[in-house]
C-alpha cells in the first residue's frame, strides 16, 4: 500500500497578540514554521482605530482569515469583520449569531472575493452525537457560508468518532477543531476524513489539543494523508512522552507506506476499542496503563502475551477485523540486557545456547505491563526473579506466577545487591518531567527511556555497572511493532539512527 500524492491541505495556525507589530512579527515566524495561512484574532489587540487593522490586512506576507470573536464589543466586531470583506482579505471567519445578525447577511450576500467561514462552539451539553452535529452544521450552512467550523470541548478521545463522520460526509468545507489534550487527533486525523484545513501551535508552544506547526510540518506531513490511510498510534495515558511519532511516520514514507502514527490519550481502553471498531484504525502500540486490561480487548492473544498478561500491540487483522494482541516488549528488553552482557563478558557474536542471564538474580522494579513481560522473559532464561513493587500484592502475584519472590517497595534502598546481579526498572520512576528520581541510590537496565539518560543507568555506570538504556529497548519493540503493523520488514538501521539522533 503506497502513500498518496500530496493533497491541498492547508496548515493555519492561530495568532492573539496585543499589538500590529507582534502580530506582524508572529506572521513571519508563522511563516518560517511553515504554515500555509493565518488566523488574525482581532479581539486579543488593542487598537484605537480601524485604521491599524488595515495596515495589517492589507499588507500580510501570508494569507490570512480576519475573525473576531468578542460578543461583548458587536459593534466593534461587525466593523472589522467589515472592512475584512472590503478589503478582500482571503477568509472572515465569524460567529454563528454574527452570521446570522441582518446586517451582516447583507454584507455576507455582497462580498466579492472573500471565503465566509461561519463557527459554531460546543460546550456542555452532553457527548457530542452525529444527530446534534448535524443540526448545528445545517444552521450554519443555511448562513451562506463557504466553509464552517465546529470548535468542540471534548471529554474523552471517544467524543471525536462523530467529528469524524461529519467530516466525512459534510458537503461545504468543514474544519472541526476539538478543545483539550484528548482532542488531538481531531488535527492529525483531519484531512484523512475530509477535513479543510488543521491548525498547529507557534513556536513550540504546548497547547492542549494542538500540535505544532513544527511537528506538522516534520513528523507527520499531513499533505500525504489521504482516505485511504491507515491509523496507527499509542493507546495510553500519559502520551506527551512518547516518541513513537517521530519514529513510526518517518518510518511509514521510507518504505512508502500509507499510515499514521498518532499519541491517543486514552481514559477508557474498552469504550476506545467498542468506539474506533472501523478498519482505518488498523493498529495499536499499548501503553500506560493500558496494557493488561487490553488484553480482554483482543479476539485472539499470541501465546506469549497471553502468558504474560499483557499486550503491548494490538492489529486490527485485515480479512476479518478481529483485534489480535501481542507483547514485543519481553524479547526486545530482555535481547538488549543480553546482547550487553555478552558485549562486556567478550563473547559478542559467538553462539551460546545458554543465556548470560541464567542463574543470575534479576531484581525487577515494577510490576505493570513492562514488569510483567521483564519477569517472564527473564523466567524463561533461567533466572531467579525478585519483585518490588508500591502495590505488594501486584508484585506477589507476579512472583508467583514466574516462581519468583516479592518484597515490599520500602525495603528495596536496602536490598543487598550481589555480584552479577541484574536489575531492571519497569516503573514510571525516572520519567520525564520526575526525571531526578531514581527507584535505588546505586545501582542496569532501564525500561524508561526519557530521558535517555536516566539518574539509574548514570549512577550505575559511575559504580562499573553494565548499563542498558531503554532507548534500546523501545527501538527493538518498535521494529517488533512495525513489521506487525505493515506486514512486511522494518528499515532498522534508517530507525535506528532516527532514534540515536532525536534522543
Amino acid at each position: 500500500m503506497e502513500v498518496a500524492a500530496k493533497n491541498s491541505l492547508l496548515v493555519c495556525t492561530q495568532l492573539e497578540c496585543e499589538t500590529t507589530e507582534e502580530m506582524q512579527a508572529s506572521i513571519e515566524q508563522a511563516k518560517v514554521e511553515g504554515a500555509d495561512l493565518v488566523e488574525l484574532c482581532i479581539d486579543s489587540m488593542e487598537f484605537s482605530h480601524i485604521s491599524e487593522v488595515d495596515k495589517l490586512i492589507q499588507h500580510p506576507t501570508l494569507p490570512a482569515i480576519v475573525s473576531y470573536s468578542d460578543e461583548a464589543c458587536k459593534n466593534t466586531c461587525l466593523q472589522v469583520l467589515r472592512r475584512a470583506l472590503d478589503l478582500d482579505v482571503e477568509f472572515v471567519e465569524m460567529d454563528y449569531e454574527v452570521a446570522s445578525d441582518p446586517l451582516m447577511s447583507e454584507i455576507i450576500y455582497s462580498r466579492s472575493n472573500t471565503k465566509i467561514i461561519v463557527s459554531s462552539y460546543l460546550n456542555g451539553g452532553g457527548k457530542p452525537t452525529t444527530e446534534k452535529l448535524g443540526d448545528v452544521i445545517a444552521c450554519m450552512q443555511a448562513t451562506g457560508a463557504d466553509v464552517m467550523k465546529l470548535e468542540i470541548a471534548v471529554d474523552s478521545i471517544t467524543d471525536l468518532a462523530p467529528v469524524f463522520e461529519m467530516l466525512t460526509h459534510c458537503q461545504v468545507p468543514l474544519i472541526a477543531l476539538a478543545v483539550g489534550s484528548r482532542g488531538l487527533i481531531s488535527q492529525l486525523l483531519g484531512p484523512k476524513f475530509g477535513g479543510f484545513l488543521v491548525y498547529g501551535s507557534l513556536g513550540g508552544k504546548s497547547v492542549p489539543g494542538l500540535p505544532t506547526l513544527v511537528s506538522l510540518k516534520q513528523v507527520y506531513q499531513l499533505e500525504h494523508i489521504n482516505p485511504d490511510t491507515k491509523i496507527f498510534g499509542l493507546v495510553s495515558n500519559p502520551v506527551g512522552h512518547s516518541k513513537g511519532p517521530i519514529l513510526h511516520n518517518p518510518a511509514f514514507r521510507h518504505t512508502r507506506f500509507n499510515g499514521i502514527y498518532v499519541p491517543m490519550l486514552v481514559d477508557d481502553v474498552k469504550e476506545f476499542f467498542r468506539t474506533y471498531s472501523g478498519t482505518d484504525f488498523a493498529g495499536f502500540s499499548v501503553g500506560i496503563p493500558h496494557k493488561e486490561p487490553a488484553v480482554a480487548c483482543c479476539d485472539e492473544v499470541h501465546p506469549l502475551a497471553k502468558s504474560i498478561g499483557a499486550v503491548n500491540t494490538i492489529i486490527r487483522r485485515p480479512i476479518d477485523g478481529k483485534l489480535v494482541g501481542y507483547n514485543t516488549d519481553c524479547e526486545s528488553a530482555i535481547s538488549a540486557i543480553e546482547d550487553a552482557l555478552r558485549e562486556r563478558q567478550g563473547i559478542n557474536g559467538v553462539a551460546s545456547h545458554t543465556s548470560p542471564i541464567a542463574g543470575k538474580i534479576f531484581v525487577l522494579v515494577g510490576a505493570g505491563g513492562a514488569g510483567r513481560a521483564l519477569a517472564f522473559g527473564a523466567k524463561s532464561r533461567g533466572a531467579r526473579v525478585i519483585i518490588f513493587n508500591r502495590n505488594y500484592e501486584r508484585a506477589k502475584a507476579l512472583a508467583d506466577a514466574v516462581s519468583g519472590e516479592a518484597l515490599h517497595f520500602e525495603y528495596l534502598h536496602e536490598f543487598f545487591p550481589e555480584k552479577g546481579m541484574i536489575l531492571a526498572n519497569a516503573s514510571a520512576i525516572g520519567m520525564e518531567p520526575n526525571s531526578d528520581q531514581s527507584p535505588v541510590p546505586k545501582l542496569v537496565f532501564d525500561a524508561v527511556y526519557t530521558p535517555r539518560n536516566t539518574r539509574l543507568l548514570r549512577e550505575a555506570a559511575e559504580v562499573g555497572a553494565t548499563v542498558v538504556s531503554g532507548v534500546e529497548m523501545f527501538i527493538r519493540q518498535a521494529l517488533g511493532q512495525f513489521r506487525l503493523f505493515t506486514g512486511g520488514l522494518a528499515p532498522e538501521d534508517f530507525m535506528r539512527k532516527l532514534v540515536l539522533e532525536q534522543f
